[in-house]
């Protein structure tokens, strides 16, 4: 699997995604899934991609870009199943 992102990211002409990045990255879309929504666990996937991105475009290093982001979206993921507030 590692080697078919690998070519994704060179195809796409960007980094390949660090093993800790990854990680972090499949932790976070596991527990969109299970605690606030499983569709949206590919477009949570697909909004940090973007925020990463736009700030690294703005001249933030990519390693703190994506922990920003992923901090942002952390926290709004409910700790247990069921947890989600209501907008």
């Amino acid at each position: 699997m590692d080697d078919w992102l690998d070519r994704v990211a060179r195809a796409l002409d960007e980094p390949a995604i660090a093993p800790a990045e990854l990680g972090a990255l499949l932790k976070l879309t596991r527990d969109v899934a299970h605690g606030v929504e499983r569709k949206f666990a590919p477009v949570s996937a697909f909004l940090i991609g973007v925020a990463v991105g736009q700030q690294t475009a703005a001249g933030q290093d990519r390693e703190t870009a994506f922990r920003d982001a992923m901090t942002a979206a952390r926290a709004l993921v409910p700790a247990e199943p069921g947890e989600q507030e209501e907008a």
